[in-house]
């Protein structure tokens, strides 16, 4: 398999180019020939002309790539490695949305051949490629798994706005449905990872590694949060007392925070949901994401509390809301927790405006159902700095007094004002 990829008389093909499958694409292609499958013809269109959809990457990326993007079926019956990186969300009662998932399987069964490799990459709960994926390649391709096709799953580590972990310098796990399927998905992966291979013992052991990655980080995260609630209520900033305890030389170095995007906030629920299936009922990770799932609300409130304890008409108000993204320095949206911020601050009838110099308003308004302002005003009785992108972080204290009423709340989410407002009422979580 792997001297056909070199050679270039197989080919690989990435399933879902978003912000995990396009990176993965584009890298594979400055090895082998690449086909970049993806539903949407718009975004197509887009990396067809050396755009990413996801503004992670600039033109630069797309250069001496091997690749055809395309959205036809058709094109897929070239292939003879697939990767399948679509994205696994939760749905409205918090359980897993397989659809997308079970879509791709479809996709990829139609174009299946004897000796094809699917590898798995989007976050899943254990068992999930073998029970729910396997099943539907078998039926839609007629062909036996092992003995006609084989499977291998390999997590994506992919950190959206962050430009220093990028895909080959980061270590990957893989695994395969036997010994001769994980050598040859290592060696595919290792020729484009630098940062070398981790070969899992089983695809369950992948899948579960994947899941507790970022369950551990929100459990944590949660910690943090239910600490600054309580610090707040003594007067304590949280920022000043995580500083001092993270001198000692064990001490985890976690911050509070509103927990969106489509990790921290989403895989949990994917292990508690097979958790419950097994008959066991999580205590410790559905406590952390109540906590974490409430921070928007928290936050809004504070601000309504100073509102009201200057004396303020809450209906003749307005609060500034800068950041719209689910973290700093990207232009994703999805799963943002300061939708939250925004929906409570409405249920009190203040007036919102949202801006955000990454996001589209467009999206948002789709999304959100709200659209980001053009300009700022100069009476805002709060500004929330909801994420702190690049350029919040030039901005100074003499900024934030121009667009802002005397005796208004500059509310830092993230504490990273704290030592440069002095003049402006000051409050972070």
């Amino acid at each position: 398999m792997i001297t056909s990829l070199r050679n270039k008389e197989k080919k690989i093909s990435v399933i879902g180019l978003g912000y995990v499958g396009l990176p993965i694409a584009l890298e594979f292609a400055k090895k082998f020939s690449v086909i970049g499958f993806d539903i949407n013809a718009k975004r197509v269109e887009m990396m067809q002309n050396h755009e990413d959809p996801s503004k992670e990457l600039d033109k630069e990326a797309f250069e001496d790539c091997d690749i055809t993007f395309t959205h036809k079926l058709e094109d897929l019956k070239e292939a003879t490695f697939f990767v399948v990186a679509v994205p696994t969300p939760i749905d409205d009662h918090k359980s897993p949305d397989l659809t997308p998932l079970i879509s791709a399987c479809k996709t990829v069964g139609k174009v299946l051949k004897k000796g094809d490799y699917v590898i798995f990459e989007s976050t899943v709960y254990p068992g999930c490629t073998e029970d729910d994926c396997i099943p539907v390649l078998e039926k839609e391709s007629g062909l036996k798994f092992r003995s006609d096709f084989k499977v291998g799953y390999s997590p994506e580590r992919i950190n959206p706005g962050d430009k220093e972990h990028t895909l080959t310098k980061i270590l990957k796990v893989v695994s395969g449905c036997d010994d001769e399927s994980l050598n040859v998905i290592s060696e595919v992966y290792g020729t484009i990872i630098t940062a070398g291979i981790h070969k899992a013992s089983s695809i369950k052991v992948a899948e579960a590694a994947k899941i507790i990655e970022n369950t551990q980080r929100d459990v944590n995260i949660a910690l943090m949060n239910e600490l600054s609630v309580i610090f707040n209520k003594m007067d304590i900033n949280t920022y000043e007392v995580l500083e001092a305890a993270g001198t000692k030389w064990n001490f985890l170095k976690f911050t509070p925070g509103l927990v969106g995007g489509h990790c921290i906030g989403v895989d949990p629920y994917y292990l508690t949901y097979k958790a419950s299936e097994i008959g066991y009922h999580s205590k410790v990770i559905l406590s952390g994401r109540q906590i974490n799932d409430s921070m928007g609300g928290t936050i809004a409130r504070e601000v309504v509390q100073h509102l009201i304890k200057q004396g303020k008409s809450l209906k003749e108000t307005k609060v500034l809301v800068m950041g719209a993204t689910f973290k700093e320095n990207v232009s994703d949206i999805r799963n943002s927790k300061v939708i939250d911020v925004i929906n409570e601050l409405n249920s009190f009838m203040v007036n919102v405006h949202v801006t955000d110099p990454q996001a589209d308003s467009e999206e948002v308004k789709e999304e959100y159902g709200y659209s980001l302002v053009e300009n700022i005003d100069k009476d805002y009785d709060a500004v929330i700095l909801a994420v702190n992108h690049n350029e919040y972080m030039q901005l100074d204290e003499a900024y934030f007094q121009d667009i802002t009423r005397p005796d208004s709340l500059f509310f830092d989410v993230k504490g990273v004002f704290k030592n440069i407002i002095k003049n402006i009422h000051y409050k972070s979580l």
